[in-house]
């Protein structure tokens, strides 16, 4: 991995690009602070983020959470004049 400043980047892009190309990782600071990592182009990372992938949905016979709940509070209501 490697560390650049942004001016830097700006004035020999092309040059880091072709170093990006062959597998090195570039990161890109302005004031000495990381502003943007520059990777290779992997398959990998054009795949669905972990977060928007499907969930595996199960089931469980019953009633539904919600309704358990709502049937608890009116029993309370009930039992506590």
């Amino acid at each position: 991995m490697k560390t650049i400043a942004i001016t830097d980047f700006r004035k020999r892009a092309s040059d880091f690009i072709t170093e990006v190309e062959h597998g090195e990782t570039l990161i890109v600071l302005r004031r000495g602070k990381p502003v943007a990592e520059i990777a290779p182009f992997s398959e990998k990372s054009q795949q669905q983020p972990s977060w928007k992938q499907s969930l595996v949905r199960f089931r469980i016979s019953g009633r539904d959470l919600s309704s358990t709940i709502l049937e608890e509070r009116e029993s309370v209501d009930e039992n506590s004049y």
